[in-house]
């Protein structure tokens, strides 16, 4: 069942039903766009352009193409600089929501977090059986 929202773009009531997340006169807009955008790629010469020439091109805007490639629509293995931000950087990406630099950088840092935990858990074990005497060999 749909619910009422305003159009993030043109901020007119529609109904949203999950699929669209702006009314029907801009998904149709998009639409379009997305047809200008997809022939001058299309072309030879413009398949390795960037965002920037893109945008500069097309007058298309670059959330828009970002939600492209983001959804598959715009896809990098054909284009090859395009990409959308990483939500930790902001450098360009193809897959995930962080780029290749940021997840090595979380990897490494949880890699540090568990080894020190089982350290902790270590000692912790080791010290409830630990007796010191003055014994003398």
């Amino acid at each position: 069942m749909g619910e009422i929202k305003g159009c993030p773009t043109c901020g007119q009531l529609y109904n949203y039903n999950g699929i669209r997340e702006v009314c029907a006169n801009c998904a149709a807009d998009e639409e379009k766009k997305y047809e200008e955008v997809y022939r001058f790629l299309r072309r030879r010469e413009n398949r390795a352009a960037t965002v920037e020439r893109i945008v500069e091109a097309t007058g298309c805007t670059e959330e828009l193409l970002y939600g492209w490639v983001r959804r598959g629509r715009l896809q990098p293995a054909l284009f090859p600089n395009l990409g959308y931000p990483c939500d930790n950087c902001g450098h360009l990406t193809t897959t995930g929501k962080l780029c290749d630099k940021c997840t090595n950088d979380l990897q490494r840092d949880l890699d540090v977090f568990e080894a020190g935990r089982e350290f902790r858990e270590a000692v912790a074990k080791n010290e409830r059986g630990t007796y010191l005497s003055d014994r003398k060999r």
